[in-house]
């Protein structure tokens, strides 16, 4: 019924269908191919989803639960002379037989003989509860020296006598309150500089421009005894903490003989160790010893820290022992009034 009613009723309104119903006929003839048709596919991705404020609170509680890995516990020594050296620790050496294998190294390799032996000195700085050692620098003379190199010392003094022996040992500069000013003008420039205990309280507008290089009896820079000063500081080696943990140093040259490097080598650990006290942990943690062209071997401490000797232990043992016991003694003394 319904369709021939709708005929009925396009007839009577086809005469008229232009001004009645403006765009008529085009909407029917679109009309069913536009109801036939796929809805139009979008060029572009949809909006992502705003991310929840406690999204990212989850993830990170989730990656918190997540397991760690669990990594194979290294081995100790390898079977083969070919391995993966991260499946295994790094070996230790003795002395002798790290200086005998830096050795054979240059003559395998071909390389310059007279080249220098350095060594990486990685430190525990730490001290009790929150405290550490400060950074410190320091000079010390070798038994065996390796190079002809010299620094250049200034030696602060007004006696004439003691101008003339800081010449004759080879003082760069000497002089007194006059060269105050000409070393705050950048005018003279030195390595090092020392002076004798009677003129440093004339020294003091040189004390911000010095800093560390201002003499000091704890430098060994302040003395009266002015040719040692300038031994130790024209000819010894020169060091300081690097990073906060680790120096860096040369030490001797690899065409010396091996008791010579380990000579040089023990003087300069037992020069570090000195600027912690013995009741705490080592200060030296991990020694390396490499030369200019090969690789870096990690060394045993044992022969070379400063061991502490027994009798001093023994004596401070016996000495807290009869502290506790005087201790115990007033105690019970205490009591006995008490109880009287």
């Amino acid at each position: 019924m319904a369709a021939p009613a709708g005929r009925c009723l396009w007839r009577v309104l086809a005469p008229r269908r232009g001004w009645l119903l403006p765009g008529l006929d085009q909407r029917l003839a679109a009309g069913p191919a536009s109801l036939s048709a796929a809805p139009p596919v979008r060029p572009y991705a949809a909006a992502a989803k705003t991310a929840k404020k406690g999204s990212q609170r989850t993830r990170q509680v989730e990656t918190k639960k997540k397991p760690a890995p669990r990594r194979r516990p290294l081995m100790s020594k390898p079977v083969d002379d070919v391995y993966l050296t991260w499946l295994y620790k790094r070996p230790s050496y003795d002395v002798e037989e790290a200086v005998g294998m830096l050795k054979k190294f240059q003559e395998l390799d071909f390389t310059y003989p007279k080249q220098f032996v350095y060594i990486n000195v990685f430190l525990d700085m730490a001290l009790e509860k929150k405290k550490k050692v400060d950074q410190f620098s320091s000079t010390v003379l070798l038994p065996h020296r390796f190079t002809d190199e010299t620094n250049k010392v200034l030696v602060f003094t007004e006696d004439e006598q003691e101008a003339e022996i800081a010449r004759e040992n080879g003082a760069a500069v000497v002089g007194g309150v006059e060269l105050i000013k000409w070393i705050l003008e950048d005018e003279i420039q030195v390595d090092f500089y020392v002076a004798v205990p009677a003129i440093i309280p004339k020294l003091i507008p040189l004390k911000n421009k010095l800093k560390k290089k201002y003499p000091s009896t704890r430098r060994n820079s302040l003395s009266s005894d002015i040719p040692k000063m300038l031994q130790l500081f024209r000819e010894g080696l020169a060091y300081m903490v690097e990073d906060e943990h680790m120096i860096k140093t040369r030490i001797a040259r690899l065409d010396m003989p091996t008791e010579q490097i380990i000579a040089n080598l023990k003087t300069v650990i037992h020069d570090i160790c000195s600027f912690k006290p013995p009741t705490y942990s080592p200060l030296v943690q991990r020694l390396v010893i490499r030369s200019s062209t090969s690789e870096g071997l990690l060394l045993n401490l044992d022969e070379l820290l400063p061991q502490v000797e027994k009798v001093e232990e023994e004596i401070k043992n016996a000495e807290e022992e009869e502290k506790n016991a005087e201790e115990e003694d007033e105690e019970k003394r205490a009591e006995e009034s008490v109880s009287t």
